[in-house]
């Protein structure tokens, strides 16, 4: 039960609803939320803990633009990038580093097997994609962000640049993505559908990136093989991408006007990655909802889950998270550049981990 401290903002000033949303992915965030801890913890203050992926409504565009006020976001960098390049008022609050399974796919007549092997050869970038915002655009061209800087991290790895392949775009795959009134449902995600696994078993391109347990599926299921693990690069520079390191954001008026509830939600989300390591069999399940995965893809995406899932704002994780910022600014996904040392806010994190550190008790395990 959250003490009179925890509860130290008047009943005129809590809103009814707090809002989180979070990407198709592992988030302590949904972990913590399918386990009913988040709906629990702020039951007593009558404040409705709400999800952007299951309200299927038009604030499923606050996704992208975090343009409502009550909204805690743990999602790709990308989008959380591009609305404070934007200039939406947002706050840096924590960054989660989690290995998903980013691969590089080829198909089995290619001879591709390592990163060396991609001199010379076709990869598919996908274009751009279709918004009916015009602001969103850039930030929304997931597919289009991730292979490229997929590609960047591998050839890097083996002393290759971007001169040494063939960039052959391709089609984006996930048309209007974060439009107006878009339904972000359950199955919202389309994530083995976003890469152009059939340009390459066409004969298009000779590899392709991909990321996540969906895309898993989707490669078993062309009969395409994995030329590069990236996840297997030593060097987590090479393996900077959309969702490595995943910032924590909120808007600053939350913060100003609600402190002691964005540190309840992060103090809640702190326990269920504690809870992950304790409950691997159990963590499946939510996973296979959260990521449109099967089991077995979840269990080879997903397996080192518990190493990263903790948020920090340590030097190395802002470190890698400015050289997305770079690189997005670089090639053209953001709007404007903004120094990352004024986005960020500790003192929410730090309250959360002094909180959990104080309480006596655990949460109850899931039956």
């Amino acid at each position: 039960m959250a003490t009179t401290l925890e509860r130290s903002a008047s009943a005129d000033t809590l809103p009814n609803e707090l809002w989180f949303t979070r990407c198709p992915v592992p988030t302590a965030t949904g972990i913590a939320y399918k386990l009913g801890w988040l709906t629990e913890e702020f039951a007593g203050d009558g404040i409705t803990v709400r999800t952007l992926q299951e309200s299927g409504s038009e604030l499923g565009r606050h996704h992208y633009d975090h343009r409502l006020p009550t909204l805690i976001r743990e999602g790709g960098n990308m989008l959380s990038i591009a609305a404070r390049a934007q200039g939406e008022p947002t706050k840096l609050v924590g960054l989660t580093w989690i290995e998903e399974s980013q691969l590089i796919l080829t198909r089995p007549d290619t001879g591709i097997r390592n990163a060396a092997d991609l001199n010379g050869r076709r990869l598919a970038l996908p274009g751009w994609s279709q918004n009916d915002i015009p602001s969103h655009v850039r930030g929304t061209s997931i597919a289009r962000g991730m292979s490229l800087h997929g590609y960047k991290g591998v050839l890097a790895s083996a002393g290759l640049t971007f001169d040494d392949v063939e960039l052959v775009e391709t089609e984006d795959r996930l048309r209007n993505i974060g439009g107006s009134g878009r339904d972000l449902g359950p199955r919202r995600s389309g994530l083995g559908r976003l890469w152009p696994i059939e340009a390459l078993v066409a004969g298009d391109v000779d590899a392709i990136y991909v990321k996540g347990a969906s895309a898993i599926d989707g490669a078993r299921a062309a009969g395409l093989v994995i030329a590069v693990n990236l996840d297997a690069i030593p060097d987590r520079r090479f393996r900077v991408n959309n969702g490595t390191p995943r910032p924590i954001t909120v808007h600053q008026s939350l913060l100003d006007n609600n402190f002691d509830l964005v540190v309840r939600f992060l103090a809640t989300t702190l326990r269920a990655a504690d809870w992950v390591a304790e409950h691997p069999g159990k963590l499946r399940e939510i996973l296979e909802f959260e990521t449109d995965g099967s089991a077995e893809a979840v269990d080879k995406a997903y397996g080192r889950l518990h190493e990263g899932l903790h948020p920090t704002l340590d030097t190395e994780r802002l470190a890698l998270l400015d050289q997305q910022k770079k690189f997005l600014f670089t090639y053209g996904f953001l709007d404007a550049n903004f120094a990352l040392a004024d986005w960020v806010d500790a003192r929410p994190l730090e309250a959360a981990l002094a909180l959990n550190s104080g309480r006596n008790t655990q949460p109850h395990a899931l039956a």
